[in-house]
C-alpha cells in the first residue's frame, strides 16, 4: 500500500489514488535520473523550487498546475515530487480527473530524497523558504497583537487569537492561507 500524506483528500479520493498512484523510492528514482530515463516534475511553489531542488527537475507548482501541460516531455515517463508527498498526490488527483491513467510520485518527497543523502541544487540567493516567511509574519502579528493588547486596548488581542487559530487550522488541514498569499508575492515569483 502506498504511504501518502494527503489529509486534504476525502476517504474515497484517497482510495482511488491508492489504487492508481504509483510510487517510486528515492534509490530507484536516482538510478533513473542518472540514466536520464525520466522527467522529474516539482509541484512545490516557485520559491521552494528556487531554494532547493533535485537537479534537472521541472517546476509545475500545484497552485497553478495545468494537467493539459503534463507531461512536459512525452518521450519519457514523469515522476512528481514535493516536500513530503502530499502535494504530489494532489497533483496526481488533478491528472486522474483530466484523464491521465498512470501517475508516479516520489514516496516521501524531497524529505526522503535528502534522508538518503542524495544531492540537491541549493540556491543561496533564493528568497528564504515559504515556511520561514510564514513563521516571521505570523510571529510578528502575534507579538504586535499582544503588545498593542497590553498597552493600547485589549481588543488588539483578537489579532493574536486570529493568527493562532489560523496556525491551528493550517496544522490540522496541511493548508496555509498565509503561505498561499506569501507565495504570490513578487519576491517569491520567478
Amino acid at each position: 500500500m502506498t504511504n501518502i500524506d494527503n489529509t486534504n483528500l476525502s476517504n474515497s479520493s484517497r482510495e482511488r489514488i491508492y489504487d492508481r498512484l504509483k510510487t517510486i523510492d528515492p534509490s530507484s528514482l536516482k538510478i533513473l535520473l542518472d540514466q536520464q530515463a525520466v522527467n522529474l516534475v516539482d509541484v512545490r511553489e516557485p520559491v521552494e523550487h528556487m531554494g532547493e531542488k533535485i537537479s534537472g527537475s521541472i517546476s509545475m507548482p500545484l497552485s497553478s498546475f495545468d494537467p493539459s501541460k503534463y507531461p512536459p516531455d512525452s518521450t519519457k515517463p514523469c515522476v512528481l515530487y514535493c516536500r513530503s508527498g502530499n502535494r504530489s498526490a494532489q497533483a496526481a488527483q488533478k491528472l486522474f480527473a483530466f484523464g491521465i491513467n498512470e501517475v508516479t510520485h516520489l514516496e516521501g518527497g524531497l524529505s526522503a530524497w535528502l534522508q538518503m543523502g542524495y544531492p540537491t541544487e541549493v540556491n543561496k540567493n533564493a528568497p528564504i523558504s515559504l515556511m520561514r516567511q510564514v513563521q516571521i509574519v505570523a510571529g510578528s502579528l502575534v507579538v504586535i497583537g499582544t503588545v498593542l493588547g497590553a498597552f493600547v486596548s485589549p481588543w488588539f488581542l483578537i489579532l493574536s487569537g486570529f493568527v493562532g487559530s489560523g496556525l491551528v487550522f493550517a496544522g490540522i488541514t496541511d493548508t496555509c492561507a498565509l503561505g498561499m498569499l506569501l507565495a504570490k508575492m513578487p519576491w517569491n515569483q520567478k
